[in-house]
């Protein structure tokens, strides 16, 4: 036996088109086709795909059939065990998770983003930050902000010493911003060296230093803008965040114009040499030109539209304003909407969630991925 990916669309009219479209890549559905040697196997394979609730069609020889990405996998494991000695079948399998395999490759580490979510912890030294500033910025409050983070299970800490909040900021220098970061970026390095080290900032001199200093990650919230960033990245072996911002943006339609945006930046990052196996994307929740937030729950529910891209997509929308604009809360009563809207956002496709609240980001993922994997058959 074997499983084949259906992608012949030749067929169908313009409308089926476009919903099988929306289908494969907005929802990650498969539509596959399990290939049978005789009809007491095709009925074998019908039944056993029964209990993933798919849709299924039982014809001649074959069943064909529609999934969700994250069934595939919990079906793949239990069909290997089925029919262990069918190679064939297990070949197949193993192809089409490879084909549906996104990595993200950042310096030191390389993210199975697909098998694993990342949680990607926040640590501002900064005075002004909007959630956390001048929490952090002594050596003991920094190794213990540190410490508990990795205790609860961050894969990434970014060190920050510039605020870009919303309503303004003071620019620091370079020195200063270094100044701030250098210590927090040595701690990790010497102190806790299987956590991945990312830095958010949008000058190249601070980017000279800290890639010198060997940090995993450069998030820029000015999307590497600067033809000697490219230059400078392309030159090492960092992740980049790429983010798009609307601060200073006109829309007619959203949506559409965040994907201009995202074809043009990616592709003028794989042009200047990167490959963009290093590259994550982030729509930039929070940096809206308009005030009234419309434009980031807009952000919200469309992350799906940008899976296209088959880059990892960034749900940075920890304790914003979104929070205060509903609900009148307070900066440290937001983790409740937080949470909420973050389970939305990794429902339909965030898979790098940059958090404050490290425990409870790994409890929603936890349960989040418990439930879709929740297709229980007996024995």
């Amino acid at each position: 036996m074997k499983i084949v990916e259906n992608t012949n669309i030749a067929n169908l009219s313009p409308l089926a088109s476009a919903i099988y479209d929306k289908l494969a890549h907005n929802q990650q559905m498969l539509f596959l086709t399990w290939e049978c040697k005789d009809d007491e196997l095709t009925n074998q394979v019908a039944h056993f795909l029964n209990h993933f609730d798919a849709a299924i069609a039982h014809l001649k020889g074959k069943v064909e059939f529609m999934l969700p990405l994250t069934a595939f996998h919990l079906m793949a494991h239990r069909a290997t065990s089925k029919w262990p000695a069918d190679e064939e079948l297990c070949r197949s399998l193993a192809k089409i998770a490879a084909n549906h395999t996104v990595y993200w490759r950042a310096g030191r580490f390389d993210f199975n983003v697909s098998a694993k979510p990342i949680i990607y912890g926040i640590m501002n030294i900064t005075p002004d930050s909007f959630y956390d500033g001048g929490r952090y910025n002594t050596p003991e409050a920094m190794r213990e902000h540190i410490r508990q983070m990795v205790a609860a299970g961050a894969d990434v800490i970014e060190v920050n010493g510039q605020t870009t909040k919303p309503g303004g900021f003071k620019e620091v220098s370079p020195e200063e911003e270094l100044a701030r970061i250098v210590p927090g970026i040595k701690m990790l390095q010497e102190d806790f060296p299987n956590v991945a080290i990312a830095v958010d900032t949008y000058k190249l001199p601070v980017m000279e230093r800290v890639l010198e200093m060997g940090v995993d990650i450069i998030n820029d919230v000015q999307a590497f803008d600067d033809q000697r960033k490219l230059l400078l990245l392309k030159n090492s072996r960092a992740g980049l965040v790429t983010m798009h911002s609307s601060r200073d943006r006109e829309y007619g339609n959203l949506t559409v114009e965040m994907k201009h945006f995202f074809e043009h930046n990616l592709a003028k990052i794989s042009e200047a040499g990167i490959n963009l196996d290093r590259v994550i994307i982030d729509e930039g929740i929070g940096y809206s030109k308009v005030a009234d937030g419309e434009q980031d729950y807009a952000m919200m529910r469309n992350i799906d539209e940008f899976r296209y891209l088959n880059r990892p997509i960034m749900v940075a929308i920890s304790r914003k304003g979104f929070g205060k604009k509903l609900f009148d809360l307070p900066k440290d009563e937001r983790l409740p909407v937080t949470l909420i809207a973050e389970t939305y956002m990794y429902l339909h496709g965030g898979r790098v969630l940059r958090v404050h609240d490290i425990e409870e980001t790994r409890q929603l993922v936890k349960m989040i991925d418990t439930i879709t994997a929740g297709y229980w058959q007996r024995g």
